[in-house]
Parts: structure tokens; C-alpha cells; sequence
């Protein structure tokens, strides 16, 4: 309903209470093993009892069933869990890595009494800056050949990074990722708590009781007031940002350019400025 944009969605948004369950996102750049390192989790946590939610942003079309039979295949086995929820949202067009109702799903979802809810991105365009306005906890996943780590930290990583994971961590060369992120974060740690670095092999499950060690104690120990309110800014930006959008059709505006290209004083800008005050 609220993927689709049926009527009364907004409504069903409107009637969302409060939720405890914690927001766990997973990004990183394609390759980096995220829906491995979702199942690992998947494993340690439904063993113990939690109930999980996952919402894995899935690149390809709605009709195109590709990535949702191979990345996600690894989740098959959780299927008929009953503490397990697995939902593969597809990002359809949207310009970074999340689905474009990611949001709004995230909150219909959190209704439901789970323990932990995972959303992993698909690791492109903008997906690691916008998981950061909806994840209560945001893990950063790199490889050894996943390039330049000081490159990937310029990107603006380092300020949304919750937990840095180093994973396929038994290859050449994680030994000096997992050093390089170490150093990198000590320098740039402001606020006395490190972001935690934690070398894990995913496949194997190897490291990962320690990642949800890390998880769980990142809830306990962060009570950040500021960062919360910098979570809920970022969240009504976007959402703003959607419902002021709405109000314009992709396919008037071609239909009006067309007719003002003919002009030989045409202005891309001053036509915008038109255009959004017709709007308005």
C-alpha cells in the first residue's frame, strides 16, 4: 500500500506510534558482501531468540528477479522462520541506493514487534548519506580490493559511520585495511568514543558474534540526544523534499519546455523560476 501509493497510505503513515525496535542499516559498496554479512546476522540473532525484519533494497526492476534470486538467495533459509521477515524492496529509479518509499516502509514495519530491523542498500549513488537519516545504527562494510580507504572516508563515510566492517577479512591485504581504518578513525574521533573496526569473514561466520556484540553495545552506550534530533531533521528533509515533489509531473514539464525551447531567449533558470512559482 504505502510502496505503491495507495490511497490512504498517508493515513496508515499518520497512526505510526513509537517503536523500540532498532534500526540497523548495512552499506558498502557492491561486493562487499552485505547480503552475506545480513545472513550471518540473521543466524546469530534468530538463534537467540530475536525477531528480525529485513528490508534488502533490490538494484534491478520490479520484473526483473535477478538480484532477488541471487544475492538474496543466502536468506532462503530463514524463509519459513517465524521470528524472520525478509522483504526485497526494489529501488526503481531512485537516485541513491534505497527504495524510494524507504522510509515510509521502514516506519509500517517498525509497528510490528521486532527486535532488530536490517536495511541493507544496494551500495550505490547516495545510499550510505541516506541510510544515515533512518538507521539508529549504521554499519559500513569494506573489502580489501574495495580501493582507497582514505578516498572512501573523504566520501563523507566517516561521518555516518556507526561500525566499520572489514570483511572477506582471510584475503590479501585486510590486514592493512583494518589498520588503515583503525588510524583513520583515532585521528578523526572527537567525542573520546572510537567507531568500532571489526575484521569479520562473513561466509564463514567468522567475526561475527563479535559485530553483534558491538551492535548491541553501540544501543546501550549511545544515548545521543543531538544525534537523534540530527536523524529526525535529515528524515523530515527528505520527506519534505518527496511531498513538495509530487507536485510536479515529469511529463508536463517536458510538454512545457518544448514549447519554451522555441523561444531564442530561452533561460533553463529563469524558466525554473517561472515554472515553480506557476506551481506554487
Amino acid at each position: 500500500m504505502v510502496e505503491n501509493d495507495l490511497s490512504g497510505y498517508d493515513l496508515l503513515l499518520e497512526m505510526t506510534i513509537p517503536s523500540k525496535t532498532k534500526v540497523v542499516g548495512i552499506t558498502g559498496p557492491p561486493g562487499a558482501g552485505k547480503s552475506t554479512l545480513v545472513n550471518a546476522l540473521l543466524n546469530i540473532w534468530s538463534k537467540g531468540g530475536k525477531k528480525i525484519a529485513v528490508l534488502a533494497v533490490d538494484p534491478s526492476s520490479p520484473f526483473n528477479f535477478g538480484a532477488l534470486l541471487g544475492d538474496r538467495i543466502r536468506m532462503t533459509a530463514f524463509y519459513d522462520n517465524p521470528n524472520v521477515y525478509i522483504r526485497s524492496l526494489a529501488s526503481r529509479g531512485a537516485l541513491g541506493g534505497l527504495s524510494a518509499k524507504i522510509l515510509e516502509i521502514t516506519d509500517i514495519v517498525k509497528q510490528a514487534p521486532f527486535d532488530y530491523l536490517i536495511i541493507e542498500t544496494v551500495g550505490v549513488g547516495q545510499s550510505e548519506v541516506e541510510i544515515a537519516g533512518l538507521a539508529d545504527c549504521t554499519i559500513v562494510t569494506l573489502v580489501p580490493e574495495g580501493g582507497d580507504v582514505v578516498q572512501t572516508l573523504k566520501a563523507g563515510i566517516m561521518e555516518i559511520a556507526d561500525i566499520f566492517v572489514v570483511n572477506k577479512a582471510d584475503r590479501e591485504l585486510s590486514e592493512t585495511l583494518y589498520r588503515n581504518l583503525r588510524m583513520l578513525v583515532h585521528e578523526k574521533t572527537t567525542t573520546g568514543i572510537e567507531i568500532p573496526v571489526v575484521k569479520v569473514v562473513a561466509t564463514d561466520n567468522l567475526g561475527v558474534e563479535e559485530l553483534a556484540e558491538k551492535i548491541d553495545h553501540f544501543f546501550v552506550q549511545v544515548h545521543n540526544t543531538d544525534r537523534k534530533l540530527q536523524m529526525l531533521t535529515e528524515k523530515a528533509w527528505q520527506l519534505i523534499q518527496k511531498r513538495q515533489m509530487k507536485k510536479y509531473h515529469r511529463q508536463a514539464l517536458m510538454e512545457e519546455l518544448k514549447v519554451q525551447l522555441l523561444s531564442p531567449q530561452f533561460n533553463l533558470y529563469a524558466f525554473i523560476d517561472d515554472y515553480v512559482s506557476l506551481i506554487h
